[in-house]
């Protein structure tokens, strides 16, 4: 038994095709077949069913796919150990960020340096919401994740909080609102609300604070760039709840009102805690570390843990870094 016919079976399996299969290992397809036949005849079983229109496999073919991937990947692991012990890290990483990121995170200068030090791994970047980020993360879509918080992380994700920030109520300077120092919830439900979309962090934050005061917000407005939101509350067609930050940014056109009670959001690294994780990803990961130090040095982690990666080290001290546009998460 050889591992290309391993290779070649787990590929006709997954294409359903011998045709797509051998395009995807750039081989001639009757090279494929004849040595998927070989491994049939060795094993004494036809694995793959091949009288319909598509290729699927049998029992006995359904029974050997586990076994043939996980030797695939033992090779695969075993590959990538010796190109990390020699400090040559291949493969390719992917990082999940929400739309808008604030100045804790500097995301051009992370890739760059990243890119510069581990120039053989590929790099993907992919813009979402932080509730499908870590679902995303969970499953296996992307590697490492920067996301708002609104809470714990769930289950199997580790984090590293790299940014706290207070959350204030915007309105313009006519507002009457403006001449307060701070207000309850209730306004809320009482003026047309400008939100991020569902599953932000920033949104999750004030849906809860809502529905534990009893208050349903009335939402007028939805955008996916807090800066949208500023610049409409701007103009007067609502208010906004946004990072203190961001507020102070926007002075000219906005007055900040705290609210009672007092809301919190944070910015976090976040990672998977168990199951495969490839060498580019690891790198990655003790990188950002290094890049991105902690918000609170000192502070409990997650469920108790570190603010560090199971098994590397803590990151180092980063130089703090001023942003001309501070953009907080969504």
């Amino acid at each position: 038994m050889e591992l290309r016919q391993l290779e070649y079976f787990v590929a006709v399996v997954e294409e359903a095709s011998f045709t797509r299969a051998a395009e995807r290992l750039h081989i001639a397809q009757p090279g494929v077949s004849a040595q998927v036949r070989k491994l049939e005849r060795e094993l004494g079983q036809e694995l793959l069913d091949r009288t319909g229109r598509t290729i699927c496999p049998t029992e006995a073919g359904l029974a050997v796919l586990p076994y043939a991937r996980a030797a695939l990947a033992a090779v695969d692991a075993a590959r990538h150990a010796v190109e990390e012990l020699t400090g040559l890290v291949r493969g390719q990483v992917t990082l999940g960020t929400v739309t808008s990121l604030g100045p804790a995170i500097r995301l051009p200068e992370l890739l760059d340096t990243f890119h510069r030090a581990h120039p053989a791994v590929e790099i993907g970047l992919q813009e979402d919401t932080s509730e499908r980020l870590l679902q995303s993360l969970r499953n296996g879509g992307v590697d490492l994740a920067v996301v708002s918080l609104a809470g714990d992380p769930p289950e199997g994700i580790g984090c590293r909080v790299v940014a706290r920030e207070t959350l204030v109520l915007a309105v313009a300077h006519d507002d009457p609102l403006a001449g307060r120092t701070e207000t309850g919830l209730e306004v809320l439900a009482q003026r047309p609300l400008m939100c991020l979309p569902r599953g932000t962090g920033l949104r999750t934050i004030v849906d809860r604070a809502c529905a534990v005061a009893g208050v349903r917000p009335k939402v007028a407005f939805e955008a996916g760039d807090p800066n949208t939101l500023a610049q409409l509350t701007g103009r007067g067609l609502g208010i906004a709840v946004l990072p203190e930050s961001l507020v102070r940014y926007y002075a000219a056109e906005l007055t900040a009102v705290n609210t009672r009670p007092v809301l919190r959001g944070s910015l976090a690294l976040a990672w998977r805690t168990a199951g495969p994780v490839s060498p580019g990803a690891r790198a990655f990961l003790r990188h950002a570390q290094a890049l991105l130090p902690p918000a609170d040095q000192g502070r409990p982690g997650v469920r108790g843990a570190p603010l560090k990666a199971p098994g590397l080290p803590p990151a180092e001290a980063a130089a703090p870094v001023r942003s001309a546009t501070p953009t907080p998460p969504g």
